[in-house]
């Protein structure tokens, strides 16, 4: 029997509140565990590479987890044995973060809690795909990151008052999110979804493409892009704190919270930036973004108040969700539905090497440069990004047929 899998707007919104867990505790490591290593280590590059630990255990790991979970099965479905033990492991080791006494216990409490969510963030990725028909799946992609982007405007804005509090109550109160949004993913959106998972799982499972099959010139060239892109990304989120306190004049809270204007303007794009991917093609979409990018960073670095800095931050937020919201789903088209996980993991891979590699080498420029080159460096790294993105030729299979399912 071939049949459309089932399209739940109510359940991918549900679903969005893994994202929303990850993304608020993501924007808080990236904006205070900066700030903490600042206190041991003088040398930005050394930071740089420092806040690079989580993107090791990505490549090495995710690609490996995201293919484990193609292939499990178990009476919670393909993903959720996975969120079960990685979210409460992340949530007790990222709340342990502020309590360091020493580089030592601060670099132990980050390489645990990186690991713990290295187990649960691809197949949490993986679920929209596998509960998604693939021409439904660009706008669920924008409902998600919606929801992300939500999470990390919270741990921007939200973070920075807990923070003034006490320097332990943002990654406290993230890590209590962490555990109330799994229940909800386990009781909520699985009891939502059941009939559609048990029909999905049920189904005569094709046999699984070898790893290597995955690696074909569009996505290639896509991973390129990819890799280019969060480069850029990368580097700024990383290092931003820095910037704003040390270029910038701001206060470290004051730092934090100017991110939330790029992760405000990121959630008001991230619907509409899926439904334009879904009308006029990804690609296209992405274009946009890639090109918008460029031309937010080549200019901020003229820009001479907190004000206008926020303001470009808000354009920059804008031209992300167009990247962000359309890649993901166009790397899952470009290859078999039977590796949605194997896939995902792929794109962590161009992700990771990428935040791995950005960081420092962005804070080797700025020891060398001083702060003002990080959005230069940033803009290069889109450029070369539009370059392979123009690359990629998107004639693969055709949308309406990749969404039909023999159950």
């Amino acid at each position: 029997m071939t049949t459309m899998r089932a399209y739940s707007p109510r359940g991918i919104w549900l679903l969005g509140f893994g994202f929303f867990s990850i993304s608020i505790t993501w924007a808080l490591y990236n904006a205070y565990v900066p700030l903490y290593l600042e206190k041991f280590i003088t040398q930005t590059a050394l930071i740089g590479f420092m806040m690079t630990i989580d993107n090791y255990f990505a490549m090495f790991l995710q690609p490996w987890i995201g293919r484990k979970s193609d292939k499990t099965r178990s009476k919670f479905g393909k993903r959720m044995p996975f969120l079960l033990i990685g979210m409460p492991l992340a949530a007790v080791f990222g709340a342990l973060i502020p309590w360091h006494n020493g580089l030592v216990t601060l670099v132990a409490f980050m390489v645990l809690m990186n690991l713990s969510m290295s187990l649960y963030r691809s197949p949490t990725v993986a679920l929209m795909p596998d509960l998604t028909p693939a021409d439904q799946r660009t706008q669920a992609n924008g409902i998600i990151n919606f929801m992300g982007g939500i999470g990390s405007i919270l741990a921007f804005a939200g973070g920075a008052y807990l923070n003034d509090w006490h320097t332990s109550m943002p990654f406290f109160t993230s890590s209590v999110i962490t555990l109330l949004c799994m229940v909800i993913l386990l009781f909520v959106v699985r009891g939502q979804l059941q009939t559609d998972i048990s029909a999905f799982e049920r189904r005569e499972e094709p046999k699984l493409t070898k790893f290597s099959a995955e690696w074909n010139r569009p996505t290639l060239f896509l991973l390129g892009a990819i890799f280019f892109w969060f480069f850029a990304y990368q580097g700024v989120e990383a290092l931003f704190t820095l910037y704003g306190t040390n270029e910038m004049g701001m206060t470290d809270s004051e730092a934090a919270f100017s991110l939330a204007f790029f992760s405000l303007a990121f959630v008001i794009a991230a619907i509409p930036s899926g439904m334009l991917g879904n009308r006029f093609g990804k690609k296209r979409v992405i274009l946009i973004g890639v090109i918008g990018l460029i031309a937010v960073f080549s200019l901020i670095s003229f820009a001479d108040s907190v004000l206008l800095l926020r303001i470009m931050l808000l354009i920059g937020g804008l031209f992300w969700a167009c990247i962000n919201i359309n890649s993901y789903p166009f790397i899952v088209q470009l290859g078999e539905e039977s590796s949605i996980g194997t896939r995902t993991g792929i794109y962590y891979i161009a992700s990771s090497v990428a935040a791995v590699s950005s960081p420092p080498l962005m804070g080797l420029m700025i020891d060398w440069q001083g702060y003002s080159v990080l959005f230069y460096v940033a803009a290069a790294g889109m450029a070369v990004a539009l370059l392979f993105l123009l690359g990629v030729k998107d004639g693969g299979r055709a949308v309406a047929n990749a969404s039909s399912h023999t159950v």
